[in-house]
């Protein structure tokens, strides 16, 4: 059916009006981004390889491999546009392997992938079409005034909801952003918490503590990229015994999750003056995101259209929330029995197989089935899932956008030219320090934790144990390689886990970078020192 036109709400007298355009973006700094461009695609035909180029082998083209990543993120923060600064940064490539066809050579290869489809219809459609859904049932709007009345009592304990939620969904990456940022949001909306709170919560209680409660597929991935590395873990066993010997010392993971948990509570004397702000204008204004900011959520994600008659219940938002996770956690029931019976940790690790599709899939069946069952014609549950789709489309665009610079930077060994010029910085008591900040650099650059390590562990465990091959020296590295991806991926602007957890909490992009960082920054900061303070100890 056809939903009858809206009209704007009239503002509230408490209320600032609408902010218009800022229109003194003209003039030279209109220009700025496209300066960038040239300047940088200048530099790649001048330093760059000349004739044909093996974009496949992964190999470091120096500076110039840097460069989309480079451009991306200095226009990103220039500009604040996300998706022109990615699209941008794509095109430098171009320069870069002498070749302008970036749609045949990077954009289809990479938006075309399994990986790509997975996240597309699943994370994006099918978290979009259950949020849809809700607005037509009023599921969760009906469970913030449930959770308003039995659990919180005011934005202190909305935050903290939210960093429990977080906590429970320890699994890390984007399945842990998008059921936190979706089950909490309808409470912290309620309770006046910005969503720049929100995403930090949500953000900062993901990857960080899958890191530090490693009951996941964490240790079995990085135990595949440093067996055999050192005599400290010769098989993947070792290797997985050593990274739970480390994680006390992964002290990004604990320190990022702890001061989590101090500003939930308000406890921390230092935000940052742009959380500040965004705090103070959520409780005096009710406006959740910064005026004139473009959240990546849409309208359609976020206004109800309830049918009349139709009762709203907690069922609603209960039922395919539980289903989604029951059915996760089939993959990881089944391997945690047999592991137990059989005494083997490595057989829990590497059975684990959460079925994330058949999870999303049927957590959106049961919620059109109760609907049905209570009434809601079909035309109104699919307008409502069509509705959440489109209400995804521009998270879609720059995740689109985002993959693919990922892969340009795998394909010009971005990742390898920062490691190749910063070893010689190396030493033994800064070491875990060092690679604590290379992995922070390289993550945030090219948007992914696990590519980091891919790259960061095969190297920094041999060095470690060369310098000194006491495991508690190769324990503060591991830890620090551990955190520091972390990081990088956590604060990136074009991490997925970033752009997902926006879209989870309806809030902006940047916003949410540009208030998380000085806090993520400062947890980095204290576990530099940390690691630095033991490995004067040890060395």
């Amino acid at each position: 059916m056809t939903n009858p036109p809206t009209t704007d709400p009239p503002h509230s007298p408490s209320e600032p009006p609408p902010v218009a355009p800022d229109r003194r973006s003209g003039g030279i700094r209109r220009w700025v981004p496209m300066l960038i461009l040239i300047a940088a695609g200048a530099y790649a035909l001048i330093a760059a390889p000349a004739g044909p180029i093996d974009v496949d082998a992964g190999e470091s083209f120096g500076f110039s491999s840097a460069l989309p990543a480079l451009v991306t993120l200095v226009l990103v923060f220039f500009t604040g546009n996300v998706v022109v600064s990615l699209f941008l940064g794509i095109a430098s490539a171009g320069f870069v392997i002498r070749d302008p066809n970036l749609i045949d050579r990077f954009l289809l290869p990479s938006i075309g992938s399994e990986s790509f489809a997975l996240i597309l219809v699943v994370y994006l459609w099918a978290l979009g079409g259950l949020i849809g859904i809700w607005t037509r049932t009023g599921g969760a709007q009906h469970f913030a005034t449930w959770a308003g009345g039995k659990i919180v009592r005011g934005p202190r304990t909305a935050r903290l909801f939210a960093w429990l939620v977080g906590i429970i969904f320890h699994q890390g990456g984007t399945i842990s952003t998008i059921l936190a940022g979706t089950t909490v949001r309808p409470v912290t909306d309620r309770e006046k918490v910005s969503h720049e709170e929100l995403t930090y919560i949500v953000d900062s209680t993901a990857s960080p503590i899958a890191t530090v409660i490693p009951l996941n597929a964490w240790p079995l991935y990085v135990a595949g990229l440093v067996a055999g590395t050192t005599p400290l873990f010769v098989t993947e066993q070792e290797a997985v015994t050593f990274f739970f010997r480390s994680i006390v010392f992964n002290f990004y993971g604990v320190f990022a999750v702890t001061m989590t948990l101090l500003f939930a509570l308000d406890l921390l004397p230092v935000i940052g003056g742009r959380m500040r702000a965004a705090r103070e204008r959520a409780r005096t204004t009710g406006q959740l995101n910064r005026p004139g900011s473009a959240p990546i959520a849409a309208e359609e994600l976020s206004r109800l259209r309830i049918p009349e008659g139709y009762r709203t219940g907690l069922a609603d938002f209960a039922l395919p929330l539980v289903v989604l996770i029951l059915t996760a956690l089939t993959g990881v029931v089944g391997p945690l029995v047999d592991a137990i019976a059989a005494g083997d940790l490595e057989l829990f690790l590497g059975g684990i197989d959460v079925p994330i599709a058949e999870a999303f899939g049927l957590a959106i069946l049961s919620a059109i089935a109760l609907a049905l069952i209570k009434g809601m014609p079909l035309s109104e549950v699919i307008d409502g899932f069509v509705d959440g789709c489109k209400g995804v489309t521009i998270g879609a665009l720059v995740l689109a956008l985002a993959v693919t610079l990922g892969d340009i930077s795998g394909i010009l060994g971005t990742a390898n030219f920062i490691v190749d010029t910063t070893q010689s910085f190396f030493s033994p008591v800064f070491l875990p320090a060092t690679l604590l900040a290379i992995c922070m650099g390289v993550a945030f650059s090219i948007g992914s934790s696990w590519g980091t390590y891919a790259v960061i562990f095969p190297i920094a465990m041999p060095l470690a144990y060369a310098i000194q091959p006491d495991p508690t020296y190769v324990s503060l590295c591991f830890g620090a390689v551990l955190g520091g991806a972390v990081f990088g991926d956590q604060c990136s602007p074009i991490s997925d886990t970033t752009i997902l957890t926006s879209l989870a909490s309806g809030a902006d992009v940047m916003d949410h970078v540009l208030t998380q960082i000085p806090l993520a920054t400062a947890a980095a900061a204290l576990s530099a020192i940390a690691s630095t303070a033991i490995a004067l100890v040890v060395v």
